[in-house]
């Protein structure tokens, strides 16, 4: 079966389109340009897709059985005020886009279509409060406000024949190139300072896996639903233990964050559906491979 996959060679999407070529689907990259030859593990097909709301893209999904929307306009490196000094924009094309992109795709018959939400939704909450998909949302930036709101313009436009569920992922890493903590690892290593810092965590390839197991799980069991997507909690600290100890460097670590602090999304509906993630396990084994990529050059980042 055919997946569309927009936002495919992003640093998210690019974890959900080889998690779901190495199981046997095939792809469709999703947006402005087709990805480079090699971007890929396999081949995929190439579809152009825009987020404006004023572009017709139904023809995108003609061949498409489910669609991945993991496409996100922003300023580079910036998801929350990643709408920078103009927010009718950013709100046109992540909220008004998106809708359109899913009415498309129902239109088109795509039979299932998976949103790539964020915690973000969630808002602000007190230190140390566990995150539940039944609790109430309240977002405090713009960036929350549009994944809330496009969460529930799919929510209304689930229904037979046309699956809809939405992620509500927290920060995601993995060892990929470019990767997200490039940045501060280059900082530490050329002796910038670096402040303590706490977060909850979950690997690209997990992620895949959940999306995975949102398109292959009866339709019923996901059909209009939100579904946290967490794993664990680690600060600068554990991020930047590995890489000083394999450069030999000399510079200190930041102090230990308090992660007590965090407000953790609680996990139990998609572990109810078979998820298992690597947990710490796989973070120090990804950790260990980004540590022995130092020194290597690093391809340019791609735009989402």
């Amino acid at each position: 079966m055919k997946v569309l996959v927009s936002g495919g060679t992003g640093i998210v999407g690019r974890y959900i389109v080889e998690e779901l070529l190495s199981a046997g689907y095939q792809v469709i990259v999703g947006g402005r340009r087709a990805p480079l030859p090699g971007s890929f593990s396999r081949p995929v097909d190439f579809a152009p897709l825009s987020l404006d709301p004023d572009e017709d893209d139904i023809g995108a999904f003609d061949d498409a059985y489910f669609f991945v929307h993991a496409a996100f306009s922003h300023i580079e490196g910036k998801y929350r005020n990643g709408e920078g000094d103009d927010p009718k924009a950013f709100h046109r094309l992540n909220l008004d886009g998106t809708v359109k992109l899913f009415e498309e795709a129902k239109r088109a018959g795509t039979r299932r279509c998976i949103f790539m939400s964020s915690r973000a939704a969630y808002g602000e909450h007190a230190s140390g409060t566990e995150l539940f998909e039944t609790m109430p949302a309240t977002p405090e930036t713009l960036y929350g406000q549009v994944k809330l709101d496009a969460e529930r313009a799919l929510a209304h436009l689930s229904g037979p024949g046309f699956a809809g569920a939405s992620l509500r992922a927290t920060g995601i890493y993995g060892d990929q190139s470019p990767n997200k903590w490039d940045r501060m690892i280059d900082d530490y290593l050329s002796g910038q300072p670096v402040f303590p810092r706490a977060g909850t965590e979950v690997h690209g390839r997990d992620l895949g896996r959940v999306v995975r197991l949102m398109l292959e799980t009866e339709s019923a069991r996901v059909a209009g639903e939100v579904f946290n997507v967490s794993d664990i909690a680690v600060d600068t600290r554990d991020i930047l233990s590995p890489i000083r100890h394999h450069a030999d460097c000399p510079f200190p670590l930041p102090e230990a964050a308090d992660k007590a602090e965090l407000c953790a999304m609680n996990t139990g509906k998609i572990r109810a559906l078979g998820w298992k993630p690597g947990g710490m396990p796989l973070f120090e084994q990804t950790m260990q491979q980004l540590a022995g990529k130092q020194g290597v050059p690093r391809p340019s980042s791609t735009q989402v």
